[in-house]
């Protein structure tokens, strides 16, 4: 009788844990195909961040449209809180910059879908070509007339930079200057603002000496300042950095990604819909890319050591 009892609580042991693996099993498959009944999308500010959920705000209608689905675009306040909220999967759907896509990437907090296409820009008068291209630059501006002349005339000077995960806005021109021998984090100070067009603003207002934004930042207040290009000056540009990602969650299955790439690509061949993405941010279009793309990106957080988690 003993012996019935032990080899019965066995085999309902087994039972159970035979049940709870197929549960298990069934949870970790579903959670691969996650398949959203309303789509959240999330912008980081390159700009104001008012005027960019203005901007933004058209999306929804021309997505709700080629998915089917409602379609809710929201503005995060910085680069990680974006990061933040895809891996606590309150948003399906991030515009991340490459920086932002890095550290989500390592987090497993997002996968790349797409990447921005832009047109280039030709210097010194920072006008677009007509080539699009996967990649931009960041430059560092100064005021007309600074004495700043180059790189090395920075030490000790006040900067606007962009939060730490920016790639144009921080991290390429931090670890370009710091492999030349000038560490701006410890040698200069660093006021970090929301946007670019602040960057250019601090530098034509007087209240920053230089300023790290993409090129060519200026564009972005040139209709309220026609005289921008003549009087705020690149001194110096990094070497191409990745276009902006369009990211979304690791658990979203391959159908509706697949559904939603052929969706963003659509509105970028648009007319209207290029018209959206350009006062965004100045997309042109959206490609399908690879993960090792942003290998460079990699590099240069182990330079400035910002990607620590």
């Amino acid at each position: 009788m003993k012996k019935f009892r032990k080899i019965l609580i066995g085999l309902v042991a087994i039972f159970v844990a035979l049940v709870a693996t197929a549960c298990s099993n069934k949870k970790s498959a579903s959670s691969q195909n996650y398949t959203p009944k309303s789509l959240k999308v999330q912008f980081v500010p390159s700009q104001s961040a008012t005027k960019l959920q203005a901007r933004a705000k058209p999306l929804e209608k021309m997505l709700s449209k080629r998915l089917g689905i409602p379609v809710h675009v929201s503005m995060s306040t910085d680069y990680n809180t974006v990061v933040e909220a895809m891996k606590s999967k309150k948003v399906d759907v991030g515009f991340l910059p490459p920086d932002g896509y890095v550290l989500a990437h390592k987090q497993n907090a997002a996968d790349l879908l797409l990447q921005a296409e832009r047109y280039g820009v030709k210097q010194p008068d920072g006008k677009p070509t007509k080539k699009l291209v996967r990649s931009y630059r960041s430059e560092i501006i100064v005021k007309k007339g600074s004495k700043i002349k180059s790189w090395k005339d920075l030490k000790g000077k006040d900067i606007s930079v962009q939060n730490p995960t920016s790639s144009s806005g921080y991290v390429f021109p931090v670890a370009e200057l710091k492999e030349k021998g000038l560490d701006v984090t410890k040698k200069d100070h660093l006021a970090t603002v929301t946007g670019d067009d602040q960057g250019v603003l601090n530098v034509l207002n007087g209240d920053a000496d230089a300023a790290f934004v993409f090129e060519d930042a200026r564009n972005t207040v040139i209709k309220d300042n026609p005289k921008i290009m003549s009087q705020v000056v690149p001194i110096y540009f990094t070497k191409p950095i990745p276009n902006d990602t369009i990211s979304v969650v690791p658990n979203m299955s391959k159908p509706f990604r697949k559904k939603l790439a052929k969706a963003f690509i659509a509105i970028g061949k648009s007319k209207k819909g290029r018209k959206v993405i350009e006062s965004i941010y100045s997309h042109e279009g959206y490609t399908y890319a690879k993960d090792s793309d942003f290998n460079i990106v990699r590099k240069y957080n182990k330079i400035v050591g910002s990607n620590k988690k």
